[in-house]
């Protein structure tokens, strides 16, 4: 379901100042297919061009968030985790003891929610789920 976004180019798009470390990070953000955590993109930025501190990673984390480039989440782990901001809308199902985390969409599932909140007197403008899970083959 992962599909690569160009984050630099949204950098570009939103006026955004792209330094070297900037577009290494961001470089870095547009192939993760993970949801990785700053330290996780630390690791790999760094291995790139080292002189890319944490500090560094944790402020261009906050500005490419701030504009609308990055989503963050919280998968129930401790860590915020962040994934390009989608065009495509979808959903989450985190296997909670393997930490995977799984992106769906389900039609039925959207229609549902719109009219869940059509029928409470809203019309949904956004949502997210994060669904939290054990495979059913490893319980018991």
């Amino acid at each position: 379901m992962h599909q690569t976004i160009d984050i630099e180019q949204l950098c570009a798009e939103r006026g955004l100042r792209i330094t070297d470390q900037r577009r290494v990070i961001a470089r870095v953000l547009s192939e993760s297919d993970d949801h990785p955590d700053v330290e996780q993109v630390h690791k790999r930025a760094s291995a790139i061009d080292p002189r890319i501190s944490i500090a560094t990673v944790y402020r261009t984390v906050r500005l490419f968030e701030e504009a609308g480039i990055l989503d963050r989440h919280d998968f129930g782990d401790g860590r915020a985790r962040y994934e390009a901001a989608p065009e495509a809308h979808h959903d989450h199902l985190i296997d909670v003891e393997t930490g995977k985390v799984v992106e769906f969409v389900d039609p039925e599932l959207e229609a549902l929610q719109r009219q869940i909140a059509a029928k409470l007197g809203y019309r949904l403008v956004d949502h997210r789920m994060e669904l939290f899970g054990v495979r059913q083959d490893r319980e018991g």
